[in-house]
């Protein structure tokens, strides 16, 4: 997770996930594995009449290249030994001989921001195990990223940071889903959240 910075219009001084907006580089960028074919159909149908697979995989691919770019951490599997070749902003990729890896990817929750905040957003949340991190032990802050710190947390350990309610509500989900599936292989009901009357409220995908 990463601190914003103190001086931001959205959750200022608040630990967030990595994440950001899907941009044009990341339905074309070089990837490899596919989606969950669960998370790949929730996905193409929560975007209705502009959904489709390629769109759905480039969710997944925005939010890998987001974490890079926020905390520096790749996730993918080592590529041949050529050079890959990549559009700009998955440079950071293409320079560690690293390829985006679809496969890690799981589909864990969808949340849109309550009404009257600065900003809102429809937001995807995704999930990958460690072990498909190929540099776990590089965790590199960005402030130009607008995160000023980056750290591994623990479920739960939120002593003396601050934590938006939508992000302990996701760890939350997140935590009683790896109880039931501690491998993220088995494909399960993804919720969408909603807040009204200041409480939250759960659909399923």
């Amino acid at each position: 997770m990463g601190k914003r910075n103190a001086n931001l219009v959205f959750m200022p001084g608040m630990f967030v996930f990595p994440g950001g907006r899907t941009e044009r580089a990341d339905l074309t960028a070089p990837r490899t594995g596919s989606l969950h074919a669960g998370d790949a159909e929730r996905l193409v149908k929560g975007m209705g009449a502009k959904g489709s697979l390629r769109r759905a995989e480039a969710l997944a691919m925005s939010a890998i290249r987001e974490t890079q770019e926020e905390t520096g951490l790749l996730i993918g599997r080592q590529a041949g030994s050529d050079r890959v070749q990549a559009p700009r902003s998955w440079d950071a990729f293409a320079r560690a001989g690293v390829v985006p890896d679809l496969s890690a990817i799981r589909y864990i929750a969808r949340a849109i921001t309550p009404p009257g905040r600065p900003r809102r957003f429809d937001t995807r949340f995704f999930a990958a195990d460690a072990r498909h991190v190929f540099n776990p032990d590089e965790l590199i802050a960005n402030p130009e990223e607008e995160l000023d710190e980056v750290r591994w947390i623990r479920f739960g350990d939120f002593d003396g940071i601050k934590v938006p309610d939508i992000t302990v509500a996701i760890l939350d989900l997140l935590a009683d889903r790896l109880k039931d599936d501690p491998d993220l292989s088995r494909d399960m009901p993804v919720p969408f959240i909603r807040v009204e009357n200041r409480r939250f409220l759960q659909t399923f995908e």
